[in-house]
């Protein structure tokens, strides 16, 4: 038996450089591991069987973690199966990165289970025919990310600490998102390489002066429910907050510690809300 854990991400920066042909948008992104998780354990089974502690989550092919199982199996010719239960921590559709974190472990903890030997490099190069994130979540830590999420670049960040993370019960489409998206009407992009420069420095304050997320404004548009969330932060002076992805998780680096709780008993009704940190692994 194996008990993995599955990270969620962040986005300290988003950018979209154009659309592609294939419809794909290319992105310069700079992604953070966090230490808000999801959890998986996985037995030898002889097919694949999954269950889950949210009850609002598909256990069939649909899920990302069966699909994980299946393309394993696809790739090495395996004839066995697992057993996988996914304790589920991380908002769904929240721009977290959660389902392709769970991808990710999946990969690695069958890859191991099984006995089948293949490298992190192939596990990324599978991870991408799941979802462009995955290949992050497998390498995990801190990185800028081009392409359509997959072309990854270690960063050697020295930022470390807590951050606040709410997540309204707004369910956010991200490719909705990204078909209103209007290329030419952004007016404020993140400058993403001095962001990985302000991350190996350690330098907060340089940080916030080139964050951003271009998907911020237009998700904010299409869900006017969302500023509701920039307010809650703006109410315990929480500022700058960014959004993470397409929504609708909105997050705060460095909190006071005496605001820590009251912020969080004072969460409306039906929102997710942590205090988390930087950094995990699988």
């Amino acid at each position: 038996m194996l008990i993995l854990s599955a990270p969620a991400k962040i986005n300290l920066a988003l950018d979209v450089i154009s659309k592609r042909p294939d419809g794909y948008h290319e992105v310069d992104m700079v992604m953070q591991t966090i230490a808000l998780a999801d959890q998986l354990i996985i037995k030898n089974h002889h097919r694949i069987e999954l269950t889950c502690s949210h009850q609002r989550l598909p256990v069939d092919s649909t899920n990302l973690v069966w699909k994980a199982a299946l393309l394993l199996k696809e790739e090495t010719g395996f004839v066995g199966g697992a057993k996988i239960h996914l304790n589920k921590n991380i908002p769904m559709a929240a721009g977290l990165g959660g389902g392709s974190s769970d991808a990710a472990a999946t990969l690695i903890g069958l890859n191991q289970l099984w006995g089948l030997g293949l490298t992190r490099d192939h596990l990324m190069d599978l991870g991408l025919k799941l979802g462009a994130d995955v290949p992050f979540c497998l390498l995990q830590g801190t990185a800028r990310a081009r392409g359509i999420g997959e072309k990854l670049i270690p960063i050697k960040s020295r930022l470390t600490g807590e951050l606040l993370l709410v997540t309204p019960d707004i369910q956010v489409p991200t490719p909705l998102i990204y078909r209103k998206l209007q290329l030419s009407s952004i007016i404020s992009h993140p400058n993403v390489g001095k962001v990985v420069a302000a991350l190996e420095e350690n330098n907060l304050q340089k940080l916030y002066s080139y964050w951003g997320n271009v998907l911020e404004e237009v998700s904010l548009q299409e869900f006017p429910g969302l500023s509701s969330v920039k307010e809650f932060f703006g109410k315990y002076g929480l500022s700058p907050n960014l959004m993470s992805g397409s929504g609708p998780t909105v997050f705060a680096l460095h909190p006071p510690r005496d605001l820590v709780n009251p912020f969080l008993r004072d969460l409306p009704k039906g929102w997710f809300g942590c205090l988390t940190r930087f950094g995990s692994s699988l």
